[in-house]
Order: C-alpha cells, then structure tokens, then sequence
C-alpha cells in the first residue's frame, strides 16, 4: 500500500466505507472487505479494471444494489457522520449523496430540458428557484442550452453525459458517484466533461467520487485515488504520487520505465501482483 486509508483527507470524512462486503444472488461474492473515504469538497478516483467492483462499490453507498438482486452482508456506509447504509435510494437523495450511472440513463423521449427537470424531484422549490438552477446547469453546460428542446435520443453520447451529470445537479447534490463518465465518448468530449467535473468541484464545492477506467485522465483531475481489484482495494494513495508510480504505470498503464510493454508481459505482471507480496 502507498498509504493508509486515513491520508485521504484533512480532518474527518464526509463519506466513509466501511469494510464492506457484497453479495449477488445471495451466492457470488463481489466486493470483500472495501473501504475508503471521501473528503468534503474532493474528488476521489476509484480505479480498476471492468469487473474490478467499482460499479458495485457506487451502488452500495447510493442504495441502489437492491434493483440488482444484490446485499450488503457486512461493513456500513456513512456520510456526515450518519450512518446511510440502511436509508432508500430516495432518502439518500434528499441528503445530497446522487449516483449518475454509468451508460447516461437519460429519457429518450423527453428533451433535453425536460430530463433536466427531473432532477429536481426531491426540492420543494419555487418556480423562480428551478429556473435559477436550470439556469446553473446551462452555465456550466451551454452545449446542453443550445439543445435544451431537442430529444434526449437524437443527441450525442457526450450531450447525454452532461445531461446526466447536470440532472444530478438540479437535485443540488453535495455528493455525486460518477460512475465511468468516459464511456465510449471521444478523447476531446472526455477532456471537456472532465473539466467541467473539476469545476463544478471548485466552484459548487461538490465532493465527488469517481469510478472510471480510464486511469490517466481520472488521476489528473482527482486528488486521492483506489485502485481495486476482484473486489478489493489494492492500492491507494495521492493522485500525483499514483500517476508516477511504476506499478501502477506498468499494470494499469501498459508502461514502465523501459517503454511499453507487450500485452503477454502485463498479463504474467497481473499474475506476479508485485505490490502484494
């Protein structure tokens, strides 16, 4: 390990996983003994490959694993020092913790806008209020004003992640699980949105934890970050000291300091798991 899990922040936690333990079907054990912490006002990476628990782990604090036939058997989530774990979905909501899935989920048949709106179920809010937030959104999105009465499903791929992610936002969340953001978008559209995701970290003081395979660009933007494996936490540590570390560039990466390595050497480093012995 790089560090101890209680480096990731200064001062107390605002989001704490505890030890937790998943099970699917009540047979196949997913996530074994995972535990991490996300600073108020940070953004925590949470890395590893596709089948790695890193889907199952934002489903866990966002209470969402039921709809997937999966359990919490061991281990507690909590976040401002109350214990979430056990709340619904909607409940976890109106404390200010928001997943934005993975795939987008936007409704095709509404407009841009109107999926917008949806995120702003769970406010009692005057007219006046909503515009305000709507208006908040298309600030740090203007792509998304330019289109706002077109159908979800006639835009892109990256149209539909910022309106993902500026639905979670009407909700005027503290927390948001961004759950693999960079999925199948194009290189450009990936650096934009994650821009936007540090800016309204800075900016709205938004504490965020990210779940995302593209290890590269997930640590620029990120302060602190896990990387998992078969359900377990296997390295953690600072962004920056993660990005220039050996292991994590010759596994994660395909690099090391002699140069890229061929696809049968990463697989036999994947078996050796150096960082383990």
């Amino acid at each position: 390990m790089t560090t101890t899990v209680h480096h990731a922040a200064s001062g107390e936690p605002y989001l704490s996983v505890n030890n937790i333990e998943v099970i699917y079907d009540h047979v196949i054990l997913v996530l074994k003994g995972v535990s991490l912490e996300v600073p108020k006002g940070r953004i925590v990476a949470l890395l590893g490959a596709n089948g790695a628990g890193k889907s199952t782990t934002l489903k866990t604090i966002s209470n969402l694993l039921h709809a997937e036939r999966g359990d919490v058997t061991k281990g507690s989530v909590d976040f401002k020092g109350v214990r979430v774990d056990q709340m619904t979905p909607n409940e976890l909501v109106k404390r200010g913790v928001i997943q934005v899935m993975e795939g987008r989920h936007c409704f095709a048949h509404l407009s841009l806008e109107e999926n917008l709106l949806t995120g702003a179920y769970t406010r009692s809010i005057s007219r006046a209020e909503l515009r305000e937030s709507l208006e908040k959104v298309y600030h740090y999105f203007p792509r998304l004003k330019d289109r706002r009465m077109t159908q979800a499903g006639y835009t892109s791929g990256g149209e539909q992640q910022m309106c993902a992610i500026g639905r979670a936002l009407m909700a005027k969340p503290e927390m948001i699980l961004l759950d693999e953001p960079s999925m199948g978008l194009a290189p450009q559209i990936v650096e934009e949105i994650f821009e936007i995701v540090k800016d309204l970290n800075q900016r709205e003081n938004v504490s965020i934890l990210l779940a995302e395979q593209n290890t590269t660009v997930a640590l620029r933007y990120s302060d602190f970050g896990y990387i998992l494996e078969n359900g377990r936490v296997v390295m953690e540590g600072d962004a920056k000291e993660l990005a220039c570390n050996e292991d994590v560039k010759e596994f994660y990466l395909g690099l090391s300091s002699a140069g890229r390595k061929s696809f049968r050497d990463v697989k036999h480093y994947r078996r050796r798991k150096r960082w383990l012995s």
